[in-house]
Order: C-alpha cells, then sequence, then structure tokens
C-alpha cells in the first residue's frame, strides 16, 4: 500500500476524532454557560448551543478535509511521521484557535445577556422662571 495513502487514514483517524471531542467538550460546556444566560429561555440556549455546535463541525472538518492532501514524497515509515505530525499539529492549532474563538462567543453573549439595563433618562428639568404646572389638575 502506497505510504501516502497510510499517513492520509492515519491523519483521518486521528484528526476526525480529535474534531469530535473537542466539539462535544464545546457542547457540554457550552449548554451550561448559555443556560446561566438565557435562564428564562432554555430552548434559545439549547439553540444557540447546536447552531454554534454546528458551525464548529462543519468549519473544523471543511479545514480537515481540505488540509488532506499533499504533495510530498513519502518514500520511508519516518517520512509518513512527519507529515503526520505536521497535518495533525496544524489541525490541533486550528481546533485550538477555534475553541477560544467559540469560547469568547460564549462570553460575549453572557455579557450583553447579563449586562444591567441602562435606566431611563431623566426628566429635563423645567428652564428657570418657567410656570411650574401641577401634574394633577387642583381641585
Amino acid at each position: 500500500m502506497d505510504r501516502v495513502v497510510v499517513a492520509y487514514a492515519l491523519y483521518l483517524l486521528i484528526s476526525i476524532p480529535l474534531t469530535v471531542l473537542v466539539a462535544r467538550t464545546l457542547s457540554k460546556h457550552g449548554r451550561t454557560f448559555l443556560a446561566e444566560v438565557f435562564a428564562d429561555s432554555p430552548g434559545l440556549a439549547n439553540a444557540v448551543n447546536q447552531l454554534l455546535v454546528v458551525g464548529f463541525y462543519l468549519v473544523s472538518l471543511g479545514f480537515v478535509t481540505l488540509f488532506l492532501t499533499s504533495h510530498a514524497d513519502v518514500a520511508t515509515a519516518r517520512e509518513v511521521f512527519e507529515l503526520l505530525s505536521v497535518k495533525v499539529g496544524v489541525v490541533a492549532l486550528i481546533l485550538g484557535a477555534m475553541h477560544l474563538t467559540n469560547v469568547l462567543v460564549f462570553n460575549g453573549i453572557r455579557r450583553r445577556h447579563l449586562a444591567p439595563k441602562p435606566a431611563a433618562p431623566p426628566l429635563p428639568l423645567p428652564y428657570p422662571g418657567t410656570p411650574q404646572v401641577p401634574p394633577f389638575p387642583a381641585r
């Protein structure tokens, strides 16, 4: 069997489970995080969590498949491992960056949702010398 094909198979056997592991971690902990944010609407929390996880899967697995190809000549087992280490290392770095991005998105959603709502602006003060009108008719 061609060594490049072996490298591709090993790459997919490592990269896809790694992607699934990160996505499940995001889903599990993201659900808890969003449940606090959307305490009044648990359905919305679950929906936002699912949308973020699906987006994570699409981008991650898309990158894994696009990064599969190689034009390197792989003649020895050592070169298989070298090619594999570069590919899996890049995927791990990309997954880490995407994980960090998702955590920042979760935090931004949480901050905006839990931020104190601005108070109503104060009523304008009357200009000096303006006659005061009582709020209710005098009896």
